[in-house]
Formats: C-alpha cells, structure tokens, sequence
C-alpha cells in the first residue's frame, strides 16, 4: 500500500506542477513572422491571437491575397513558437517522462 500511497502523492504532484505550467502558459507570447518580418502576429500560450503587426507597404488593395497568405503564415509561425515552448515546460512538468506518441497532457 506504500507503493500505491506514494504513486498517488506523486500524482497530485504533477497535478499541481500542470496547474502552474498551464498558467505560465497563459503569461507567454510569442511572436511570429511572415515577409521579412513585414507582418507580425503575437500569440499568448493558449493560442489566442494577441496582435497583429502589418508594415504600410504590404497594404495595397490590388493585392489582398499577398496579405491574407503572410496572415496565414505568420500565425502558422507564431503557433510553432507556442507549441515547441509547450513541448518544453511539458518536459520540465514531466521530468523526463517518456510519454507514449501522442498522448498529451494536460488531457
């Protein structure tokens, strides 16, 4: 039962350790770019868009769809950013542990 008993303190450990690294998390921003850095979009940890930055020059309405791709590619960037620094504060909260491939936490 000792076994079980310390299998649970560890687990409530790692429940808390979640709870701090989901609120660190929500702290982050990171910032992508697209164009040469013309354009850029910040993102906080959950994913939520924060800003967007558009250099004068991209803005021309002959073509919108020049902009509406470096958008596209400038957040796809910035959600990379998150997702690898994600990726490390897991391995810190799970301290080394090999989770199988695509399991993720928290659930």
């Amino acid at each position: 039962m000792k076994n079980l008993g310390n299998l649970m303190k560890q687990a409530q450990q790692m429940q808390s350790k979640m709870a701090e690294m989901q609120a660190k998390m929500a702290e982050l921003e990171v910032t992508g770019a697209s164009g040469g850095g013309m354009l850029k979009v910040t993102l906080n940890g959950k994913f939520e868009l924060k800003g967007i930055k558009i250099d004068p020059a991209l803005v021309t309405p002959d073509d919108v769809e020049v902009l509406e791709d470096l958008i596209v590619a400038a957040f796809n960037d910035a959600k990379s950013k998150a997702e690898a620094a994600m990726q490390d504060e897991m391995a810190k909260v799970t301290g080394g542990l090999n989770l199988p491939a695509g399991f993720k936490l928290p659930f």
